[in-house]
């Protein structure tokens, strides 16, 4: 996915098991997903937010 703040950077998600760091993705009925934790950009444009019903929630 892109970083929401524009910075334009490719975020990677890891959702397999057993990888670590490891986010849960769930999809609701309307096909809007939700990442948990949070997505903490640690270099960079350091973006803190959560992905909730395919909506960013800064932190």
């Amino acid at each position: 996915m892109r970083c929401p703040c524009g910075c334009g950077r490719r975020l990677e998600v890891m959702l397999l098991p057993g990888v670590t760091p490891r986010w849960d993705l769930q999809v609701d009925p309307d096909g809007r997903p939700t990442l948990h934790p949070s997505i903490w950009v640690q270099d960079g444009c350091k973006a803190h937010f959560f992905l909730r019903s395919g909506m960013v929630e800064w932190c």
